[in-house]
C-alpha cells in the first residue's frame, strides 16, 4: 500500500483538506498518514488538533514548531523548527508521497525536509498570487519543491507551468474548499445560534482579518477603521474569527478581544469557528469583510459580498461578488454601502463561479493513484517566449 502523508497546520487548512483526507482514508490501495503541526497544537489558537480527532482521524505525528512570538525572528525560527521536526517525522513514517496545501511557513519547513529526504510532494493551490504577503514567495518555493501540482483555476495552472514545471504534472482541479460546501449538511439558523451562543441580529457580518506580512508596521489603524465602520451599522451582529499566527497576528487578536468585551450585546469572537460553523455562518451573514483567501474562493459560492481590504490578497482572481477596498475609513464605509446595495446583491446571485465545481478531492485522488511511481528528478520546462 502506498503511504500518503497529509500535513495540516491550521484550522482553515484542515477544513479544506478534509474531503481529500476522507477519500484517502477509505481507499483500499492507500494508507493515510496524518501529521498535525503549527496552530493545531497551540492553545492560544484554539488547540484545533481536537477538531481533527473529533472528526475520527488518527494523527500519526505531531510536529511542534510554533513559537509564542509573531515577530520576524519568531517566524524564521518556526520554519527552522519545522524543518527539524519534519525530518524526524518523515524518517519514522517513510511516506511514499507528501500532500500539502497553500503557503504557510510550517508547510515550507515540511517540504524542505521532504525534499532533502527525496520524498515526492503534491501541492494544492499553487500558482496563486498574493502581493501583500510573504506567502507569495513561500507558495512559489513550495511549487519548486513539488512534483504534482493541483491548482484552483486554469490561470493558476499556467502560472505554475510558467515557473518551469512540466505541463503533464500540473492539473486544474478547482478549489478544494468548494467540496465541503457541496457535501456538508450545514446548520440551520437556530442550531447555528446555539453553537456560537449568540443571537443573530437583523443584519450580520463575518470578520476575518489577518496581518499583511510584507508591511513593516502592524495594521492597527486599518483594523481600527474596520471596527469603526462596522460599529456605525445599526442592528448588526458581528462575528469575529481570530487572526492566524503570522507576524503581528497577536495585535489583531488583542484588538478583537477588547472590542468584544465592550460590545457583548452585538459582537462575538472565536479562535476557531471550525469548518461546519464557518460555512454555516455564510448562510446568515450579509457580507464578509477582511482579507482572508476564503473570502475570495469559498464565500462567492454563497452569492454574498466579500469586502477585501488592502493588498494581502492582491493578484487573486475575483468573482463579481468581491469588493476591493483600501484601508481608509472612507473607502471601507463606501464598500459596506455597496455591499448592502440591493441591485448589487441581486446581480451577484447570477455570478459565474471561477474556482471549480466542488469535485476537486475526487480528481486529486484519481491523479495521485494514476501517478503510482513519481520520479523525484524534474526537468525544467522552457516556455518559448
Amino acid at each position: 500500500m502506498r503511504k500518503i502523508c497529509v500535513i495540516t497546520g491550521t484550522r482553515a487548512e484542515f477544513g479544506l483538506l478534509r474531503s481529500l483526507i476522507e477519500l484517502i482514508s477509505k481507499d483500499e490501495k492507500l494508507q493515510l498518514q496524518l501529521i498535525a503541526t503549527g496552530m493545531h497544537l497551540s492553545p492560544e489558537f484554539g488547540y484545533t488538533l481536537d477538531e481533527i480527532t473529533a472528526a475520527g482521524f488518527v494523527v500519526n505525528k505531531k510536529v511542534e514548531c510554533l513559537l509564542s512570538s509573531d515577530t520576524s525572528v519568531g517566524v524564521s525560527k518556526t520554519i527552522a523548527l519545522a524543518i527539524s521536526g519534519f525530518a524526524d517525522a518523515f524518517e519514522d513514517l517513510q511516506p511514499n508521497l507528501v500532500v500539502v496545501l497553500g503557503d504557510r511557513t510550517e508547510i515550507l519547513g515540511a517540504v524542505i525536509a521532504a525534499g532533502m529526504a527525496n520524498i515526492p510532494i503534491a501541492h494544492l493551490h499553487g500558482g496563486e498570487t498574493t502581493e501583500g504577503a510573504y506567502d507569495e514567495a513561500i507558495r512559489h518555493s513550495i511549487t519548486k519543491f513539488s512534483h504534482l501540482h493541483f491548482t484552483s483555476t486554469e490561470v493558476y495552472r499556467k502560472r505554475v507551468i510558467q515557473l518551469g514545471e512540466q505541463p503533464d504534472t500540473v492539473f486544474n482541479v478547482g478549489a478544494i474548499g468548494l467540496d465541503s460546501i457541496k457535501k456538508l449538511e450545514l446548520l440551520d439558523r437556530e442550531t447555528f445560534e446555539k453553537s456560537i451562543d449568540f443571537n443573530l441580529k437583523k443584519r450580520n457580518v463575518l470578520i476575518t482579518y489577518h496581518p499583511v506580512t510584507l508591511e513593516k508596521e502592524a495594521p492597527i489603524q486599518t483594523f481600527e477603521n474596520i471596527l469603526q465602520a462596522l460599529d456605525e451599522l445599526p442592528e448588526t451582529g458581528l462575528i469575529f474569527t481570530h487572526a492566524n499566527s503570522d507576524k503581528n497576528g497577536r495585535i489583531i487578536n488583542k484588538m478583537i478581544t477588547e472590542y468584544v468585551e465592550t460590545h457583548k450585546d452585538k459582537a462575538v469572537a472565536f479562535k476557531s469557528l471550525g469548518q461546519l460553523r464557518y460555512l454555516s455562518s455564510l448562510q446568515f451573514v450579509d457580507f464578509v469583510i477582511g482579507n482572508s483567501s476564503s473570502g475570495m474562493t469559498e464565500v462567492p459560492a454563497f452569492c454574498i459580498p466579500t469586502i477585501n481590504i488592502g493588498d494581502r490578497q492582491k493578484g487573486r482572481i475575483n468573482c463579481e461578488s468581491i469588493i476591493n477596498s483600501t484601508h481608509t475609513l472612507e473607502d471601507i464605509k463606501k464598500s459596506i454601502t455597496f455591499a448592502l446595495d440591493e441591485f448589487f446583491r441581486k446581480k451577484i446571485q447570477l455570478q459565474k463561479l471561477l474556482y471549480g465545481d466542488g469535485t476537486a478531492a475526487e480528481k486529486i485522488l484519481q491523479i495521485i493513484k494514476e501517478h503510482n511511481h513519481i520520479s523525484i528528478k524534474k526537468s525544467f520546462y522552457n516556455i518559448d517566449f
